[in-house]
């Protein structure tokens, strides 16, 4: 049996957890379920029942119970967006943030395709430096000497860790919520001014809508990359005026970066500071057209694969840390155990930002992907979209009445009662559902290419 459990990559104890859940009698209604949940790294697991009667006549029309189930529960999918915890929910969540972004570029999903016609720019904003830090160069080499490449760990960390402000870096990161907070409030006032408009009198003339995505960098520190555009006022949004450009927006946003300013008052032993973006600011008009390189499609890709990340690229933990002595049974890098230590040594000194909390994140603790209210549509809108069409599916396969009647109430009621039996995969299992998660994939990218090459304008 070891034998054959390494030529599979798996070790004897979980190739044995594998062979006992093939052999088991609800084998391929386990496999079902599992491809239901599009490969989930970490189901969740119910028991419980369901029963649909006819709403009119009260006769029941199916009934469902998890005591038939394999292990007498049913799998769902976690939904979870992070790539660490589970590659497949994150591969779905990315595929609806690049749809909720391309939308706000293209139209579609609900949104008109005259957004297209807006001024619209892909904006990165930074983090100020914290000290020098190993990087690399086309043309020269790093500071210390030497030409690091793609894969060098020594990339983004600090030259001298003695002179490193890694106080400063986690409490930046630690505000950089508030400093976009604030960035949004100026660039409506540095719009507003170049207009020759009040703020006051700004939302009879245009608004600013935008969908962002934080990143960390491998230095430790977050920037931001957003999807910002112009639209008309709310009973009229195609209609803006003659002064709102690519380039009056460009403008004002390199001015609001510049204003904002977040005062952090002393404690202790740490001195008073203010924060501020960094000195890069990166402003570019989107453009048309599939074969460019900032076109709505690459923008929308970008800020989708960044949606499902953390601060994993930096070696830090996925999960929060309970005291500092677990550090010690993992192998992390110095630099990024000596932000994790810095946000422990602050957290006295600044109780209300939870910076210990927070430190597997480095101190961040914002939304990883935010977006204006009208910038497009919603995640929420997206998966009701596809729950709503694996119903009419479900509804179609059992014979079940449609969904809705002629006055679009529902036709059918279900009854049922849910409770929470555990989450996650034994060794076997989890093995097995890495296999079906990679051909799921793997064959959903192979539709999605041919869709490409039909030029469907939906695809991802």
């Amino acid at each position: 049996m070891a034998g054959v459990a390494a030529s599979v990559g798996t070790d004897p104890l979980t190739f044995a957890d594998m062979l006992r859940v093939v052999g088991d009698p609800g084998f391929e209604r386990w496999r079902e379920q599992i491809r239901r949940t599009g490969g989930c790294a970490q189901p969740i697991r119910l028991q419980g029942w369901s029963t649909t009667v006819d709403r009119s006549t009260g006769e029941p029309l199916h009934a469902y119970a998890t005591a038939d189930e394999p292990g007498g529960v049913l799998r769902i999918a976690c939904g979870n967006r992070r790539a660490s915890r589970c590659p497949s929910c994150a591969w779905i969540y990315a595929g609806d943030t690049y749809h909720l972004i391309r939308a706000g570029l293209v139209g579609g999903k609900g949104i008109p395709a005259t957004v297209a016609d807006h001024p619209r720019v892909f904006l990165t904003l930074t983090a100020p430096s914290f000290g020098p830090v190993h990087h690399q160069s086309a043309t020269r080499s790093c500071r210390c000497g030497a030409r690091h490449t793609d894969d060098d760990p020594a990339l983004g960390t600090a030259l001298d860790p003695g002179r490193y402000d890694y106080a400063g870096a986690v409490l930046w990161n630690n505000h950089a919520g508030q400093l976009w907070q604030r960035f949004t409030i100026y660039l409506r006032r540095e719009i507003a001014r170049r207009g020759g408009v009040t703020q006051r009198d700004l939302p009879g003339y245009l608004r600013v809508s935008f969908g962002k995505v934080a990143e960390f960098q491998k230095r430790g520190a977050v920037h931001f990359h957003a999807v910002i555009r112009l639209d008309g006022p709310d009973l009229f949004p195609d209609v803006l005026p003659v002064w709102a450009t690519i380039g009056l927006l460009g403008d004002a946003i390199r001015a609001a970066a510049a204003r904002v300013s977040i005062r952090v008052p002393a404690a202790g032993a740490y001195p008073a500071r203010d924060l501020t973006w960094g000195r890069q600011v990166d402003v570019q008009a989107i453009t048309t057209g599939a074969d460019t390189e900032l076109s709505e499609q690459a923008v929308a890709a970008y800020v989708a694969k960044y949606a499902t990340k953390a601060a994993e690229n930096t070696g830090t933990l996925d999960h929060r840390i309970g005291e500092l002595a677990e550090l010690d049974h993992h192998a992390l890098p110095d630099h990024t155990r000596r932000l994790i230590e810095a946000c422990w040594r602050l957290d006295d000194a600044y109780p209300g930002r939870k910076l210990a909390h927070w430190a597997h994140m480095l101190g961040f603790r914002g939304h990883f992907s935010t977006k204006s209210q009208r910038y497009s549509t919603t995640l929420g809108a997206l998966r009701q979209a596809r729950a709503d069409y694996r119903a009419r599916e479900e509804h179609q396969a059992r014979n079940l009445p449609d969904l809705d009647n002629d006055d679009g109430e529902g036709t059918t009621l279900v009854l049922a009662h849910w409770t929470y039996a555990g989450q996650g995969h034994t060794p076997g299992e989890s093995w097995l559902a890495t296999t079906i998660a990679h051909d799921l994939r793997h064959n959903r990218e192979t539709a999605r290419e041919e869709r490409a090459n039909h030029d469907d304008p939906e695809r991802w």
